[in-house]
């Protein structure tokens, strides 16, 4: 089978638009899920029994497949009369799931830094809000910044699932004029390339704000 050129160009714009909402979605679940990361790693951290129930969530977040998150949010809400639009069905699905992960890239951080400058900050007379948001979450984005960039890219690469609530991503939109063609090289070609382009301009600006934080150490 030859390959089409002029078929793949012709394609290309519109699964370029469909970019943005892929490029969108991404950057909107990578910041929930660090933040409900977090959340849920200092709620951790409270006493033993919420500690208990925070892990159960967690490793809940974690072993439940994207599809089947997905399709329950989709799906099933709406017979609690709860009806959501399918790209935010889409966000909640990627952000809660690697909310999970991310708990535990949390904890790893939280736990490298050395105890001592919590209690020398609580023998100073600082509240446990700055001593979080002042001294601990610096040192804690700086040693959790390389994992947080992988799981950034894992997002990128699992917004195709979103495919099958009809969300216009690219592999969606590839999909559509791949099924109205019967042509499937040429889009699915495309959507590879442009994937490889975004995941490499993500590492690479997700390793610069690494390198960053590194200098002002």
């Amino acid at each position: 089978m030859k390959f089409d050129v002029q078929f793949a160009l012709s394609i290309t714009p519109l699964i370029l638009e469909a970019a943005i909402t892929t490029i969108w979605v991404t950057i909107v679940s990578s910041l929930l899920a660090t933040v409900l990361g977090f959340a849920l790693e200092l709620m951790r951290r409270v006493n033993r029994p919420i500690a208990l129930v925070m892990t159960v969530v967690i490793d809940f977040f974690r072993i439940t497949p994207i599809l089947a998150l997905l399709y329950f949010l989709y799906f099933v809400l709406p017979f609690y009369n709860i009806h959501l639009s399918a790209i935010t069905v889409g966000i909640m699905t990627l952000s809660l799931h690697y909310a999970g992960y991310l708990a535990e890239v949390f904890k790893a951080a939280i736990t490298s830094i050395p105890h001592g400058q919590t209690e020398g900050a609580q023998a100073l007379g600082l509240r446990r809000p700055h001593i979080v948001f002042m001294i601990l979450l610096p040192q804690i984005l700086r040693n959790a910044i390389p994992a947080i960039a992988n799981y950034v890219l894992s997002i990128l690469k699992s917004t195709p699932y979103l495919a099958v609530v009809a969300v216009p991503e690219m592999l969606g939109v590839a999909m559509d004029k791949a099924a109205e063609s019967f042509t499937y090289v040429e889009p699915m070609a495309v959507v590879g390339l442009l994937f490889c382009l975004f995941c490499y301009a993500a590492a690479r600006s997700l390793d610069m704000v690494h390198k960053h934080l590194r200098r002002h150490d």
